[in-house]
């Protein structure tokens, strides 16, 4: 890979920030700025964290940011938990969304345990 545009776990984390965009400024979510605003920047994290770590070129840095990516996937998770709870998303919508972030978890996460792997073995080399 030569750059983080053509990660798969980026490109699910891009698609899942663009759902949260599209939720909290076009639904009900758009009454509550506070929860709007922190579950957007908690997916803008996500997003970001794999292309900062990516870009950095190191495994043992690129392992720490996919582990903060995926702390900030579980972030978008529980915010979607209050939206739904304040009735801001439908069943509907909070099931997708969530199922989208699980996903997004899944895969930061696999890419993770990959990186983790490719570390040690340089270690033990």
């Amino acid at each position: 890979m030569r750059s983080f545009e053509e990660l798969i776990a980026w490109q699910k984390a891009r698609g899942l920030t663009k759902a949260i965009y599209m939720e909290s400024r076009h639904g009900a979510l758009t009454k509550d700025y506070g929860l709007a605003s922190q579950i957007q920047r908690a997916a803008v994290s996500v997003m970001s964290n794999i292309a900062e770590g990516f870009e950095r070129n190191r495994r043992t840095e690129f392992h720490q940011f996919l582990s903060v990516a995926k702390s900030s996937c579980a972030e978008v998770r529980s915010h979607l938990y209050v939206a739904y709870d304040a009735d801001y998303l439908d069943k509907a919508k909070f099931g997708r969304l969530l199922n989208q972030a699980e996903e997004v978890s899944r895969i930061v996460g696999a890419l993770r345990k990959t990186v983790a792997g490719q570390r040690d073995a340089v270690k033990k080399a």
